[in-house]
This record gives structure tokens, sequence and C-alpha cells, in this order.
């Protein structure tokens, strides 16, 4: 019986953006351990090499590139480097996102507003335009989109944070009807909060019950990291189009994660 927390995904080739720390960091180390090669882009290209360098030190495959995922040729070289240098492209884990700065509508800076959507959903779409060719012309490939219990409700402070992340819930619905005929599975990963650096920057803004949380609420980023590996085999077609949520009995279950 396979194991939901470490998947065999040997001969698997997954690019993850946001690589550079929190559950892209996780992700990749995580994706490795489980026999993937795998391919970190983030701006921050000293972390990614550094990572990359760790992971292949510890017996994985990983590369790193400069990617900023709002600039489409950039992604564009992204998805290039991870095909020639591993033969192929399996899955892209699209991670990176920002929700700094936190304000109300009538008080947040424009530019910095249009800033988050540019990462967290047109990056989210940048990322499919390039990695879906590919994936089509090999006869398939997995998509996971990481998404926010924010796609569902509006949060004080976060006005661009939730529309981004309901606009990227759109995206995985909508790469699974177009491509689902044509083995591209399309899945959302709502991780529920997470001690990363994110939530030290919502904890300071003093808005919302999510910044009143204690740092001992936050789940590791070992376990979105986890949920990914599994998203990424059969075992998840139940959840093909939609977001599995780390906040569920029952997909907590699925991927064997305690329920504390």
């Amino acid at each position: 019986m396979t194991n939901p927390h470490a998947p065999d995904l040997s001969g698997t080739v997954a690019l993850v953006t946001g690589a550079s720390r929190g559950i892209g960091e996780a992700a990749a180390r995580h994706l490795a351990a489980c026999g993937a090669a795998v391919v970190l882009a983030a701006r921050s290209e000293r972390d990614i090499e550094r990572i990359a360098s760790e992971i292949a030190a510890a017996g994985g495959t990983a590369s790193a590139v400069a990617c900023d995922v709002a600039d489409g040729a950039s992604v564009e070289a992204a998805v290039r480097h991870a095909v020639e240098t591993h033969g192929r492209l399996d899955a892209l884990v699209n991670n990176a996102g920002l929700i700094e700065p936190i304000g109300r509508l009538a008080e947040i800076d424009p530019a910095a507003w249009a800033k988050v959507i540019d990462v967290n959903l047109k990056g989210v779409f940048l990322g499919l335009r390039h990695a879906l060719p590919v994936m089509l012309e090999q006869g398939g490939g997995t998509i996971v989109n990481v998404s926010s219990g924010a796609a569902h409700r509006a949060l004080e402070g976060w006005s661009h944070y939730c529309a981004s992340k309901a606009g990227v819930l759109r995206l995985t619905e909508a790469a699974q009807v177009e491509y689902g005929d044509r083995g591209i599975r399309s899945l959302g990963m709502s991780p529920g909060t997470v001690a990363t650096e994110m939530q030290r920057s919502i904890k300071r803004s003093g808005l919302n019950p999510v910044s009143e949380l204690d740092w001992e609420a936050h789940i590791g980023p070992e376990w979105p990291a986890r949920a990914i590996a599994f998203l990424l085999t059969p075992a998840a077609d139940a959840w093909l189009g939609r977001d599995f949520t780390l906040k569920t009995p029952e997909e907590r279950a699925a991927m064997g994660m305690p329920e504390r």
C-alpha cells in the first residue's frame, strides 16, 4: 500500500514556485525525498541554489532557476529549464504568493494591491499557460495550485489576497474542465494557517481574527508539503478540479495526517 506521507514519485519532474522558503521550500524538499526531480523557482536565486544543493547532498535531484511568476518570459524560461535539465515536466506546484501590504480597501496603495494580484493570480495563470502545452504534448501532468480558505470568504485587510485566491480556485476548476480529458490533473491545496513568515506579517497587522492566533495554532509547512505529494498521486483523484483542504477530518485522514 502506498504511504500517503511519502508516495513513490520516482521518474516525476516537478517545478515548484516560491521555493525559497515556507511551503514552497518544504514541498521541494519533500518531493525530492519522495524521488522526484525538483526544480526550485523563486526570485531569491541564492536561497534556491542553496536549498537545491542541500537536496542534492542528501541524495536527491534538484536544480534552481530564478523566476518572477508575474513575468511571462520568466515563467516560460523556468518551464524550459525544467524540460532541458530534467527531460520533461510532470508537475507544477503554483505556490508563490504574497499577502503584504495588509490594509483596508480605502487605505491600501493601489499599486501594492495590484502587485499581490499579479503574483497570486496572474502568476498562477502564467504557470498554467506555459506548463500546459508541455504536459499536453507529453500526454498528461498534474497542476497543484496552493489555495486558501480565503478563496471562500472575505477577511478584513485581505481584499487582494481573498480576491486572488478566489480567482485561483476558478483557474483550478477551469484547467480541469478544459484539459481533464487530455490527461491533465488540476487540484487546489488549501492548508489552513501555516507557521511561515506570512503568518508573522499577519500577526503584525493586528487585523481580523487570524492575526490573533497563537503561533502554536498553526501547522508546520511539512504538512502542506506532504499534501502536495499526495495530490500528485491517483489517490487524490476525488479532488480533481477543486480544493483539497487540511481542515476536514476526512481529508486529513486521506493523506495520513493526525487530527492534531
